[in-house]
């Protein structure tokens, strides 16, 4: 096997370390043809769809790829804007926030980059450009707070993907998760108590997570767990008790059962249990894409009001917010210790080293 070298690459230059920030991804386009790309190689990868693989690439290819391309469309164009695709451009403003904070901190040794596990930019194509910028230790944060195979673990997969065909290996680090991670736990509430001061209260405080099949949890999958103890945390630091909060799962697919409650479900029975007013937030996602403006600011708005309901909030992601970006900041350097230091103390050792260059 030819393993890839680097063109660019000299013995002389300084190293660096990287810092890569991931998350799922998203079409191109909100067009057909962009989607049907991006679904087959979204829905192609075993992690996400655990189903033997004959089976599923006819399912896959002669159904799914036939069908749903051009409804997910439809709905990407409602919350397509002059930047693009809502994930992609928060995505791009966090990682460009991290890399102002990061080199602030510790000089331009320290290169931030963004990837997608999905469409573009891929995870292969920006850490080959990394590798080019002389990144020899390299620290990836998958934007996804409580672990999950199918989210985390793919991201891993892709990474070594990438470097299983390469013949210069840098050093690693991965966060696997920040679920009950203190400056993030935080951040969510303070979202929440901004919420409250310029709206007030809603009878209940709804958290929504992305749904995985209950199978996986029977698999010891993490996930389920990590999204109840976030939640009990959130509502700690809000101050709210067990009654007044509530968590479930969205975006199911497929006909087996997935985790339970169900966000949609609920919503249509709260109004019957007596809960005419709602908020609701999604802690899992770090930034808003379509499964929190269309399916939980829209589509389960009107289960909600249709059933009864008369009051309903979605409380945005956290986004670009400067409390995210300071959580992320710490939580990114508390990974980097001993791989970093101040441009202080490099402009200090490198003074050293002339020094005893000198005397000898």
């Amino acid at each position: 096997m030819k393993y890839q070298g680097s063109p660019t690459f000299t013995h002389s230059q300084n190293d660096k370390v990287g810092v890569l920030v991931t998350n799922l991804g998203t079409p191109d386009a909100p067009k057909k043809a962009e989607l049907k790309r991006y679904l087959k190689e979204f829905l192609s990868d075993p992690r996400v769809v655990e189903v033997p693989r004959l089976l599923w690439w006819m399912i896959l290819n002669l159904v799914i790829l036939n069908i749903r391309p051009k409804r997910s469309a439809k709905a990407y164009e409602t919350v397509w804007s002059d930047r693009g695709s809502p994930l992609m451009y928060y995505t791009h403003d966090q990682a460009n926030a991290l890399r102002a904070k990061l080199q602030h901190q510790h000089g331009d040794d320290v290169v931030v980059d963004f990837a997608m596990r999905y469409g573009s930019p891929s995870v292969d194509s920006v850490v080959d450009k990394m590798l080019q910028q002389g990144v020899r230790k390299l620290l990836v944060l998958p934007l996804y707070p409580q672990y999950c195979a199918s989210t985390t673990g793919s991201t891993f997969d892709a990474i070594a993907h990438s470097f299983s065909k390469r013949r210069w290996i840098p050093e690693l680090r991965f966060v696997t998760h920040y679920h009950d991670n203190p400056d993030y736990i935080n951040a969510v509430a303070d979202k929440i108590k901004a919420h409250w001061d310029e709206h007030g209260r809603a009878e209940k405080l709804i958290f929504s997570y992305h749904g995985i099949p209950k199978r996986y949890l029977l698999n010891g999958d993490p996930y389920h767990c990590e999204c109840h103890k976030t939640s009990r945390l959130i509502a700690q630091a809000l101050g709210i008790k067990a009654d007044e909060h509530f968590t479930s799962f969205q975006s199911r697919f497929g006909r087996e059962e997935w985790l339970k409650p169900y966000t949609d479900e609920s919503l249509k029975a709260f109004p019957k249990q007596g809960v005419k007013s709602v908020q609701i937030v999604c802690p899992g996602f770090a930034a808003d894409c379509l499964e929190t403006i269309e399916e939980i600011g829209e589509e389960n708005r009107e289960y909600f009001i249709e059933a009864g309901g008369e009051r309903y909030e979605y409380i945005a992601a956290l986004n670009a917010d400067e409390a995210h970006i300071q959580a992320l900041t710490n939580l990114l350097e508390s990974h980097l210790q001993g791989w970093t230091t101040t441009p202080e103390n490099t402009q200090l050792r490198s003074e050293l080293a002339v020094s005893i260059g000198a005397e000898k």
